[in-house]
């Protein structure tokens, strides 16, 4: 009942109520109208009691010097106004501690969601193979050794080994890969991928809690739980401030026998200007990030990317638009052109389901060129695809695929897949007639902002990574593009969490910035994690502190710089509260300064604070 009560009057609406109260107090002071109750004894009664109870229940609970906090000097200056009879002092101080409790508890906020839907991507049953029938059973019931089907478009439901069938697999949810991973007998596969074309029987190994997507969930359920709550300054100088407050406003009342000195000393002492110095500059500084579509969870991720020194890359989807592209069309025997052979493999691939055949036929589109029917089609998962158009056989697929339908690979073919390979790019061999005619490369595609934003962050002296599940080829073209030198490739979520957490031992302020799934747990674990937005998964963005709401990665810069001015404004606000609480107090010992017009000028010296923070969110940081 009595937490439920504090709860309700620390809430915005009644903390609103009791500022109206206390405004209503001011103006009949300065008007000098006097009436039965002072209006100030609501914004008592509304802030008071809960910084009162907040102040008791850390003397009972909490040991040793953390049972000295911020709220205990608020309280003893509050009580000690109400003493004298000052009632517009006592709800000052209690208001204006209300007013930061609850601008530092919505900077503050984490959302939850995403690990619920990381749990939700779990696969609830799997396909078992007994005695040479199928049964479905739940996931949970799943032991290693069962043999197992997969069908198209279903997940796998445990980590296994293929013993029968070929098929293409997205393993983007674990790697991050943008495209599916043609698999064949002896290949491995993880939970939670999905099986995109044939069907497959596997052998379960990793089952329950050992499974790859298990261990996922569980990599950010623990790095979810090391996230420390953001301890308030005020409270962590309140060790000291309240001895200090108590022995001066003590020293005031001996020295000048006037109690009115002490109490007054007590009000101006109240870290109110510290309290509301963190969150006043969060609030403006998450305003200006929003304006440039970005959004910061917390106030505690913005300080934190101000002491960033090293930022870590996911590459597909981050670096990269995550999407197979068409980047080369090269042609052997000089019949058929460029553009003959792009129609004819378009025209071949117009029925597939397949990633590249999809890019290949987007492509052609763009380019204007006319499809042709295309006639018994058939696809081999993981290998390629056959079709007849205008009356010539078509083979579109791998090396493999073309020599078990007796179709010779030239040795120009080899060299040219060697060197696409070379590029992180992946092939498409076509063969018209039962001869190869030549080749078409795709590729991801660099993002045209990535070169110059890596430029800038290496200017601004902070250390660039790149770590993704593709293979090595793969990653070192596209950090040669970018310019990152330090690469590290075929990198499972564990093992990006493994880098994140060496370089942090090496002394390194670490920034994630990711998009998939599989980058979950190393945006958790990383000082900070940034998501991309718009096309990254929901599960990403819901697992970092910053999201990129428009995939621009070119306002990475920003970001940083932003987040540096921050921490710089942070810290000036509290060395000037400081300086004008010491000033108030010289002037509260000296008599000077009444408890009312003492609660006047700390609260004119918060106002100061709040301005001063206010300025961040105009100032340019492009």
């Amino acid at each position: 009942m009595t937490k439920r009560l504090n709860e309700f009057l620390a809430g915005v609406p009644m903390t609103i109520v009791g500022g109206v109260f206390l405004a209503v107090s001011l103006i009949l002071m300065m008007m000098k109208l006097e009436v039965p109750v002072d209006p100030a004894w609501i914004s008592v009664i509304i802030s008071g009691i809960p910084l009162l109870y907040l102040a008791i229940w850390r003397i009972i609970n909490n040991k040793g010097m953390s049972k000295i906090s911020s709220a205990l000097l608020i309280s003893i200056a509050m009580i000690a106004a109400i003493a004298i009879g000052d009632i517009f002092a006592a709800g000052e101080v209690a208001f204006i501690m209300a007013t930061g409790a609850i601008l530092e508890e919505k900077t503050a906020e984490r959302s939850k969601k995403g690990l619920k839907k990381l749990i939700s991507l779990a696969p609830q049953q799997g396909r078992r193979i007994m005695n040479g029938k199928e049964e479905m059973i739940r996931a949970e019931e799943i032991k290693a050794g069962y043999m197992l089907r997969v069908l198209p478009g279903e997940t796998i439901p445990v980590d296994g080994r293929i013993t029968i069938g070929n098929s293409s697999v997205d393993q983007a949810v674990i790697t991050g890969e943008s495209l599916p991973v043609d698999k064949e007998a002896g290949d491995s596969v993880y939970c939670g991928t999905i099986n995109r074309f044939g069907a497959i029987d596997m052998e379960a190994t990793e089952v329950g809690e050992d499974s790859s997507l298990q261990k996922l969930i569980r990599m950010v359920q623990d790095a979810e739980n090391k996230q420390a709550p953001i301890q308030r300054i005020a409270d962590k100088w309140a060790t000291w401030l309240v001895p200090a407050a108590l022995l001066i406003a003590i020293a005031a009342y001996v020295f000048t026998q006037d109690i009115i000195r002490g109490v007054t000393v007590l009000v101006v002492f109240c870290p109110c200007a510290l309290v509301l110095a963190t969150p006043t500059a969060i609030m403006a500084a998450i305003g200006q990030a929003a304006k440039h579509g970005i959004i910061i969870k917390s106030g505690e991720a913005l300080e934190k990317m101000g002491k960033v020194d090293t930022i870590v890359f996911d590459k597909t989807g981050t670096l990269t638009f995550g999407r197979p592209e068409v980047s080369d069309i090269i042609t052997f025997l000089g019949e058929p052109d460029e553009n003959e052979l792009l129609a004819l493999a378009a025209s071949a691939e117009s029925r597939s389901e397949h990633p590249l055949g999809k890019a290949i036929v987007a492509h052609a589109i763009e380019k204007k060129l006319v499809l042709k029917d295309a006639e018994g089609f058939r696809m081999e998962a993981g290998k390629g695809i056959y079709a007849n158009v205008s009356g010539r056989d078509l083979f579109c697929g791998n090396e493999n695929y073309l020599k078990e339908n007796g179709i010779g690979i030239p040795q120009q073919a080899i060299d040219t897949l060697n060197l696409l390979r070379n590029q992180g790019k992946a092939s498409v061999l076509a063969a018209a007639d039962g001869l190869c005619v030549g080749v078409i490369g795709l590729s991801d595609v660099l993002r045209p902002a990535a070169v110059e934003m890596v430029a800038e962050l290496h200017e601004m002296g902070t250390q660039t990574v790149l770590l993704t599940g593709d293979n090595h080829r793969t990653a070192a073209y596209f950090a040669e593009q970018a310019g990152i030198t330090d690469v590290k490739a075929e990198l499972l979520p564990e093992e990006k969490v493994q880098n994140i957490l060496q370089l942090q031992q090496e002394g390194k302020a670490v920034c994630m910035i990711g998009d998939g799934v599989n980058d979950a747990p190393a945006l958790k674990t990383a000082s900070v994690g940034v998501a991309m937005g718009a096309m990254g998964s929901d599960i990403a963005v819901e697992a970092a502190d910053i999201a990129l709401m428009s995939d621009d990665i070119s306002k990475i810069p920003y970001l940083k710089r932003l987040s540096n001015a921050t921490v710089s404004t942070i810290k000036f606000s509290l060395f000037l509260s400081l300086l004008i609480n010491f000033v108030a107090i010289l002037m509260s010992f000296m008599g000077w300064l009444t408890p009312t017009t003492g609660a006047l000028v700390h609260n004119a010296g918060s106002i100061v604070v709040v301005l001063i923070a206010a300025l961040l969110y105009d100032r340019k940081f492009d």
